[in-house]
């Protein structure tokens, strides 16, 4: 492992604190990298592992301890100080700016100029060979950043932190939005940094990751260190997640209860088409019922949700709710109609992160709380307190600002927000992403429980084993085409990854 010019770690943090109003989020936390490794840095949601690399990237400022980079103490007031040194940070809410280019925002805050105006022409030549330098030359650097997937905003993300010539590279989740393939494209570029020197603080929730790319792991546990150094390609998963949650399995699903055989179908759509997206798609959803959508990023699953939502416009096909026909794409009928919505970028499509928990969950049923124009707050109050408790949403604080809660506990007031109401049918795009394995748990017992009611669920996940592990029934698609469907207790990860990748194991639906 390489070490910087004086010989020792480039990155030190001893007994780092940091304290909010009401909570110590870091309790003298430590942290050493060296040059050129992948260092893993794993804990559940609230664990501090996001304050942390703040305090790193110089958006919080530590209460006490020492940060040492590169052999000398630092003191970084801000971002700008952190880049400065060659910190660039690649948070997992990705922080790009809608309605500029992808140059524009690798470049941003370091735009190429002469003579005060900028050099348009050279920025662009320069973005280009970011991009293909990460594998992705086809993203235009004349394009605006807002129109492109998830997968897409990654690589630009990715790019502005190469464009700073950085030393220490942070990366939260990187692969949350991205396809199998393009993980194995992550992890090359990632295999190519570290071998030129630079360091690199890793942090995902999903474990096989760490040990394909990991070279040590530090893990955190309610703001404090309970594990340094250790080896990320031979310490036992159980031990992993032992120390992140004391628990000694990763992933627990729930009993299935498949729906019975008479149950009402909810959810019918036929023959639904959306060019560039999917082609003729026909599948239904019964009360009580999972069905999973399973497929690589770009096979269609997000949008087919979308669609069935009203909020996209497919060129052909119908979606039936109940039996009736839904007509026009009005995510407002939609609601009326008794659908819910919890999409795949929770903070930036979803909350209101400045409000409070109370205010998120009865946002879709504030009309229920009102008359002659005016708001019932003791009313709406108990209602959102009663759904907090059915869904153990922790703290069970409605008055709390939404945005200091957990990955886990803001996904469970989405869920909360469209219960209050009473909803026929939920959809749900990557219910657990960014969420740590204790938290999933929860959410997969709250989403079975729901479906054990009799709502209808129809589920995204990026995640075989979740999709397998949570559906009654699977639709693997391929391309924007359903390829295969089966019950999820019938299908195994490789199958499905093969189905996906390959399109070699099953033919037509329902194809033996």
């Amino acid at each position: 492992m390489e070490t910087t010019a004086n010989g020792g770690p480039l990155l030190v943090m001893s007994g780092i604190v940091k304290e909010f109003p009401g909570v110590r989020a870091l309790d003298g936390v430590d942290l050493t990298v060296r040059a050129g490794e992948v260092h893993c840095l794993l804990g559940q949601n609230g664990a501090g592992k996001s304050t942390l690399i703040k305090v790193l990237a110089g958006a919080h400022q530590p209460d006490a301890g020492e940060i040492r980079f590169d052999g000398r103490p630092v003191r970084l007031a801000g971002p700008t100080d952190a880049m400065r040194l060659g910190i660039a940070t690649i948070y997992q809410e990705l922080d790009l700016v809608d309605g500029l280019s992808v140059a524009d925002n690798i470049f941003l805050g370091h735009e190429a100029a002469r003579f005060g105006f900028t050099r348009r022409g050279q920025m662009n030549r320069a973005a280009r060979r970011l991009l293909e330098r990460l594998g992705h030359g086809e993203i235009p650097p004349t394009a605006e950043v807002g129109r492109l997937p998830a997968a897409g905003r990654q690589v630009v993300s990715m790019a502005r932190a190469l464009s700073h010539d950085a030393r220490l590279i942070i990366m939260d989740e990187p692969s949350a939005a991205l396809a199998h393939d393009e993980v194995a494209n992550l992890f090359r570029i990632i295999r190519e940094l570290t071998a030129a020197g630079v360091a690199v603080i890793y942090i995902s929730h999903r474990l096989e990751e760490i040990r394909e790319i990991g070279d040590r792991v530090t893990v955190l546990k309610d703001g404090r260190t309970v594990a340094v150094g250790l080896p990320a390609d031979r310490t036992p998963t159980s031990r992993i997640v032992t120390l992140m949650t004391g628990r000694t399995v990763e992933y627990v699903f729930p009993e299935r209860r498949p729906p019975r055989e008479d149950a009402p179908e909810v959810l019918r759509v036929e023959g639904l088409t959306l060019p560039g997206h999917f082609h003729d798609v026909s599948f239904s959803v019964r009360a009580g019922e999972i069905v999973g959508l399973a497929g690589l990023v770009g096979s269609g699953r997000s949008e087919i949700l979308e669609a069935v939502y009203g909020a996209r416009r497919p060129a052909a096909g119908r979606v039936l709710l109940d039996g009736r026909p839904v007509k026009g794409a009005s995510t407002t009928a939609a609601v009326r109609l008794g659908m819910g919505l919890a999409p795949e970028e929770r903070k930036a499509q979803a909350l209101l992160l400045e409000e409070s928990v109370a205010r998120n969950v009865s946002l879709a049923g504030l009309r229920r709380f009102s008359s002659l124009g005016w708001l019932d707050r003791r009313r709406e109050l108990a209602e959102v307190e009663r759904q907090l408790e059915a869904l153990d949403v922790r703290p069970r604080d409605p008055r709390r600002e939404v945005r200091t809660l957990s990955g886990g506990n803001q996904q469970k007031v989405v869920l909360a927000r469209w219960l209050l109401d009473g909803r026929r049918l939920l959809l749900l795009d990557e219910p657990t992403r960014g969420v740590d394995v204790g938290a999933r748990a929860e959410l997969y017992g709250v989403i079975r429980r729901l479906a054990d009611e009799g709502i209808a669920v129809l589920l995204v996940s990026s995640e075989v084993p979740e999709v397998l592990g949570l559906a009654d029934r699977v639709l693997v698609l391929r391309e924007g085409r359903i390829i295969h469907e089966a019950p999820g207790a019938e299908l195994d990860e490789e199958s499905v990854l093969n189905m996906i990748m390959e399109g070699s194991a099953m033919g037509a639906v329902g194809t033996p």
